[in-house]
């Protein structure tokens, strides 16, 4: 069971930060002065990794062995056809960051364009909907099987 808690919990993380990103933080990066944006985007990529890219890999690994191996009281609380859908929304939600966000991120790292800003806040609503539904099914899977 242990690992549909850290499934659920690395979702969770993954939700409430993309939501800052998509509500708060992307769109202020339309008040930067234009000159400032590339040195600003710059350290802010690299700083933002060191948030995202451990929580994103922990949760890659731990839905993949959902996926493909689960502990047997894993298995009854997460289906193989739900961890197929928690698999498919996580890889949407990488997809989409790394077609759509990194390309983003790397043009504003070298100049500002309102257009790419634009792109930037609209397209993370792919990620932004693949992480809630994922905190979504996990949190049904969790109270279904609390309730068995």
């Amino acid at each position: 069971m242990w690992l549909v808690h850290a499934n659920f919990a690395l979702s969770l993380f993954m939700t409430g930060l993309i939501w800052f990103v998509q509500i708060v933080h992307y769109p202020l990066l339309a008040r930067i002065p234009a000159e400032r944006l590339p040195a600003l985007e710059r350290v802010n990529t690299r700083r933002t990794a060191w948030v995202v890219v451990p929580v994103m890999l922990a949760e890659l690994l731990c839905a993949g062995w959902l996926w493909h191996a689960p502990p047997p009281e894993a298995a009854t609380v997460v289906a193989p056809a739900l961890a197929g859908l928690l698999g498919a929304l996580l890889a949407t939600a990488w997809l989409s960051t790394f077609a759509l966000q990194a390309p983003a991120h790397r043009t504003l790292e070298q100049r500002h364009d309102a257009a790419v800003l634009r792109r930037l806040v609209a397209t993370n609503w792919i990620r932004t909907g693949a992480w809630t539904a994922r905190s979504a099914v996990l949190t049904i899977a969790l109270v279904r099987a609390s309730l068995a």
